[in-house]
């Protein structure tokens, strides 16, 4: 999570967030907000109203990047599901950033299910063929009931619908899956079923981070109240057992290396699984140290 200002020369408003693994790319910010930001665990995106960027913002800040950042080779498209864009738009997106950044290799972007849903088949072929490389999609979980606890606004049947049509267009596809979503009664619970629907889907890779909580936000309200109660550190450890053991993949990585983890972990499932479970055994006997509270972050 990155807090970025316009001293840059990129038009940046508010916090803008993405994936570990975009660390180095350029962020070009398309829209601002989530065009759901019903989640009752997210905080992200409260202080910003759902818009679309005008085209001449957009291209300003990718003529910006074609001057400044020749060195960085991969676009990450922010805010929360830059995917809800028109595909008209999108497509002239992309198409600039050919015209103007020619050495980028990769663009990847957020989507919801919504978002995937809008597009066709066909349509996500284009993109691909244009430059889109990775779509990055949240599931949370894969236990119906939690789903429909945090107002996610989807099951998993089209979680599951949803990330097949991403992988059927040749898009790799990163899922990311919330320890500790469930709370403590449905740890398991939504531990397996999440474990399942990543089998179901077969992502490119699986990115496990662990709830943290935002004060302000209605899951923050619901612990307050008592009617929601986190899993402790050896909890969370077993949650993710669980889940890595439910989940197989043909040719994934899994990881749990995001700074809200207790327990860094990659793996390359599935030869990497017995290994992994291991680790975590030995974790949860004490036999390898977890990450102390004052270095776990968003």
């Amino acid at each position: 999570m990155n807090r970025l200002d316009q001293v840059s020369g990129m038009h940046y408003e508010g916090m803008c967030i993405r994936p570990p693994s975009e660390a180095n790319s350029i962020l070009l910010q398309a829209t601002v907000g989530c065009s759901h930001n019903k989640c009752t665990f997210c905080g992200s995106y409260k202080d910003k109203r759902f818009r679309i960027k005008d085209n001449d913002i957009i291209l300003s800040d990718i003529l910006f990047a074609s001057r400044y950042m020749r060195n960085q080779d991969r676009v990450f498209i922010m805010d929360g599901d830059a995917l809800i864009i028109p595909y008209p738009r999108l497509m002239w997106v992309l198409e600039r950033i050919r015209e103007h950044l020619p050495w980028v290799r990769r663009v990847g972007l957020y989507a919801n299910t919504k978002g995937i849903r809008m597009k066709g088949e066909e349509e996500l072929i284009r993109l691909k063929e244009m430059g889109l490389g990775i779509i990055y999609m949240g599931i949370e979980t894969g236990d119906d009931q939690t789903l429909k606890a945090v107002r996610k606004g989807a099951d998993s049947q089209r979680a599951l619908d949803m990330g097949k049509k991403v992988k059927g267009a040749g898009i790799r596809l990163s899922v990311t899956v919330l320890l500790g979503i469930a709370g403590k009664k449905r740890s398991l619970i939504h531990a397996n079923a999440t474990g399942r629907l990543l089998s179901a889907i077969d992502p490119d890779y699986v990115g496990a981070l662990t709830l943290m909580v935002i004060p302000g936000t209605p899951l923050a309200d619901d612990i307050s109240a008592g009617r929601f109660e986190l899993p402790d550190n050896l909890g969370l450890l077993m949650e993710l057992r669980e889940m890595i053991a439910s989940t197989d993949l043909t040719n994934g990585l899994f990881f749990s290396n995001h700074a809200s983890n207790y327990l860094p972990v990659k793996a390359r499932l599935p030869e990497g699984k017995e290994q992994t479970l291991d680790l975590i055994d030995m974790a949860l006997q004490g036999k390898v140290g977890l990450r102390p509270e004052w270095m776990r972050a968003l």
